[in-house]
């Protein structure tokens, strides 16, 4: 299917050219360069679309996507400076760093919300043959994560807690990347994973998996990712920050109208799916691609609100499992100043 011309690119590019001929405007002026931390998963669906629409750019910004495996690695580009804004789950390296006064947790993005179906909760054929038909059936078994404090490791203690499991009853594989864990599921080679929908599903229509449960019915309203940058960001660059957060709300809003609420006409939803498989699954046919990310959408919150209770909790978790230590408070952590509190 090829790319179709809507009536809101027609009017787009109307703008833009009668833009392009006012001098001293926005358009004419240098726009501030800006490196976007993103993975290569649906829930990063606002950052494609909101470059794709040129919503950044109509804020004066510049951006340039910068690709990471995981979350730890994103914080430390962070950090580092190197990645300007990254969308991705607290993991125990962003909280270290901030302890550092290296990292400021800025806003909420994806959300688990009761109701829909979230990240889902699969094991391998081999072990769903062998008896692991659902979570309560965990202990015993090997689960798949990137790296230690990772969201994978978190949502796996949230499913156990919910079941009476042990951590110590189950053995935890870090496998770095995710097309690792795709891999070991795949041949068995671990028993279960948690993985976002557009995979999940796109594993359980190839059969390579099979699903025995949904995230959402353990840990309701869990701020799954959230918006992050450097400290000296938060603090030195507030125009900026407003700017790039403006510019991500408001995809958020054209991703969460379209796929999550469904109220916007199907030709918008194929749009945006469009550009989306630019970045996603590209290597699946666009109609299986289509049908992997508009079954598994998972709602973004609106203007980037962020669940606090879920982050402090995630916190206390991490300080629990002494992966971080006891004296990290919340406001070293996050800066509540930019978006609402839910």
């Amino acid at each position: 299917m090829g790319p179709l011309f809507t009536r809101r690119q027609a009017l787009a590019g109307i703008a833009a050219a009668g833009a392009a001929t006012m001098t001293g405007t926005v358009a004419t002026r240098a726009a501030t360069n800006v490196n976007l931390g993103v993975i290569r998963l649906a829930s990063h669906a606002p950052s494609f679309i909101a470059v794709e629409r040129g919503y950044f750019e109509k804020e004066g910004l510049a951006v340039t996507l910068k690709y990471f495996e995981a979350a730890e690695p994103m914080a430390v580009a962070i950090a580092a400076r190197s990645v300007d804004y990254g969308v991705t789950a607290m993991s125990g390296g962003l909280i270290s760093l901030s302890e550092k006064g290296a990292i400021k947790v800025i806003g909420g993005a994806l959300t688990e919300e009761k109701g829909l179906v979230g990240a889902i909760i699969l094991a391998s054929n081999k072990a769903y043959d062998a008896g692991l038909t659902s979570p309560a059936k965990l202990a015993g078994h090997s689960f798949g994560i990137t790296t230690t404090g990772s969201s994978f490791h978190y949502m796996a203690y949230k499913i156990a807690q919910a079941n009476g499991i042990s951590m110590s009853q189950m053995t935890l594989r870090p496998l770095q990347k995710i097309g690792a864990i795709v891999g070991a599921l795949t041949s068995g080679q671990i028993d279960a994973w948690v993985i976002q929908p557009n995979i999940a599903k796109k594993m359980l229509a190839e059969g390579a998996a099979k699903q025995i449960g949904i995230v959402s019915d353990y840990a309701p309203d869990y701020q799954v990712t959230t918006v992050f940058c450097s400290t000296a960001n938060a603090k030195d660059e507030r125009a900026k920050t407003e700017a790039f957060l403006r510019a991500y709300s408001r995809a958020v809003d054209d991703y969460n109208a379209a796929v999550v609420d469904e109220t916007d006409g199907r030709e918008d939803v194929i749009e945006i799916a469009e550009i989306v498989h630019k970045y996603v699954d590209v290597d699946t046919p666009f109609e299986q691609a289509f049908v992997n990310f508009t079954n598994g959408a998972m709602r973004i919150n609106k203007n980037l609100a962020m669940e606090l209770g879920s982050l402090k909790d995630q916190l206390e978790w991490f300080k629990s499992e002494k992966m971080v230590k006891d004296t990290i408070t919340p406001d070293m952590l996050f800066d509540t100043s930019y978006v609402k509190m839910l």
